[in-house]
């Protein structure tokens, strides 16, 4: 089937006649130059590339969830676990009259906040200290304790003059144990053990990609590579299949960043409604956690590493961290070595000259804990946390935690992190995905397009996560 070419340059007009192999000829060829060059400027098409430039590599940065989590089904529209308070009794003076531990020292007096439950009771043996240094100790003996007071007698001292010289001062108080006479009766009152509830309730995400009947009827073959590694040619489909791979990562990355929200009447007012938010990740630690701004020592890690021992002292864990973070890291690491020197360090390393300047460690070992360090590519990736800066790192624990699952009435044990989503026998929302239009097989509709929808019905469940550290820059 031929066609005309009218080029002033070929000399009038004649039938193009297509070759069976990509072969030039003086009748093969279309003459795509413009009028200003009259004539045959450009003797060959312009070499065409087939494969697509990953100029941006591994786009995607979800897998962080997958790696440290697991994802289980749900029924209802909320999720409810408890979780242990401490066994011993413990008050620590804050600024505040809500907060405030204060003891007399002319009476031995100590008053105690509004917002502490006093759980002291007569008989206890306490360990006293002052609150400005922690340094001052006094062992004291419980006579009397009635709404928010409790009466101190000193074990070796008849006054409390050694806390403080006089006035009201802010102490610390821990039970360490009781004393009674022969014969006496037995302790009054009991202590019943609490717990913290804690709930999250689901959050619905959905995207769609559309592309009308014309459209698909132009085929244009692409030979692509996708995040998961596998090549091939495709056609319009591809930009489906992006959508896709953005629509799995905004599951993740929701569940990282999502918030409750504060102010329900002010985020639905108008025509918006029924949007209540979830507690992500960061927002849990956040709240429920620990925050540490700019660690960029040995001995900033060695503060983190004193108030994992305050809380539930879990032995293995995992730091998710931005580039600058694991450079510091890998720098801490090396250099406590006493050979490192100069960025080699040997001795060691089987004392391996090629092995001590691989100064990138994975793993390594301080006081009684394990590290296992892993780049985070989220707060890498200029399109997503990495282009602000403000999240250098996630210390997450590993292990599992037991738990008293409220909709199952017993404890369950569970990842620390997991993420629940809406299921039941007759709908699976973990990811649905579904195609509507005129187009192919669908017909579910009289337009002239194709569309693919995603939907997912999701939220994050963060247990103990007063074991977890958010790692910041201020």
């Amino acid at each position: 089937m031929g066609s005309f070419n009218t080029s002033t340059g070929l000399g009038g007009s004649f039938s193009l006649s297509p070759m069976p192999n990509p072969v030039v000829s003086d009748t093969n060829y279309i003459d795509f130059t413009s009028s200003a060059t009259a004539g045959w400027a450009q003797q060959y098409l312009p070499e065409l590339y087939e494969e697509e430039v990953e100029r941006y590599g591994n786009r995607t940065i979800g897998g962080f969830l997958q790696m440290v989590g697991a994802e289980m089904p749900m029924e209802s529209d909320q999720v409810v676990w408890s979780e242990q308070n401490r066994l011993h009794i413990a008050y620590k003076h804050a600024a505040g009259a809500s907060t405030k531990v204060e003891l007399a020292i002319s009476t031995g007096i100590v008053t105690l906040g509004s917002t502490l439950n006093n759980s002291i009771r007569v008989g206890s043996t306490v360990l006293v200290t002052d609150n400005a240094s922690g340094l001052k100790t006094l062992k004291c003996y419980v006579s009397a304790s009635s709404g928010q007071t409790v009466t101190l007698k000193a074990y070796t001292a008849d006054n409390f003059t050694s806390i403080a010289g006089s006035g009201n001062v802010g102490v610390n108080l821990f039970v360490y144990g009781s004393e009674f006479a022969k014969g006496s009766a037995s302790m009054d009152g009991q202590l019943k053990p609490e717990f913290q509830q804690y709930s999250n309730k689901p959050i619905i995400l959905k995207d769609h990609f559309e592309i009308n009947g014309s459209d698909t009827a132009q085929i244009g073959w692409v030979e692509t590579t996708d995040e998961s590694g596998q090549s091939g040619f495709s056609w319009y489909l591809k930009a489906a299949g992006e959508t896709r791979l953005r629509f799995e990562d905004y599951l993740e990355t929701s569940m990282i960043e999502s918030v409750k929200t504060t102010s329900t009447a002010a985020l639905n007012a108008g025509s918006i409604s029924g949007i209540t938010g979830t507690e992500g990740l960061f927002s849990a630690i956040e709240t429920r956690g620990n925050v540490f701004e700019d660690l960029a020592s040995l001995g900033d890690f060695d503060l983190v590493l004193k108030n994992l021992d305050k809380q539930g002292a879990i032995e293995e864990n995992m730091l998710y961290v931005n580039r600058e973070l694991a450079l510091t890291i890998d720098d801490m690491v090396a250099g406590i070595n006493a050979n490192y020197n100069g960025g080699a360090s040997y001795g060691v390393f089987q004392n391996d000259a090629d092995m001590a300047l691989n100064l990138g460690f994975s793993a390594f070992r301080r006081g009684s804990y394990d590290f296992y360090k892993s780049d985070w590519k989220y707060l890498n990736d200029a399109a997503a946390r990495g282009g602000f800066g403000d999240v250098s790192g996630c210390l997450i624990p590993a292990g599992t935690s037991t738990v008293y699952d409220q909709s199952l009435g017993k404890n369950i044990t569970r990842p620390f992190l997991h993420v629940r989503y809406r299921a039941s026998q007759t709908d699976d929302r973990r990811l649905k995905s579904w195609v509507t239009g005129s187009v192919g097989s669908a017909s579910y509709t009289g337009d002239d397009k194709m569309e693919v929808h995603y939907l997912s019905e999701r939220c994050l469940v963060v247990q103990g996560a007063n074991n977890f550290v958010m790692l910041k820059e201020s």
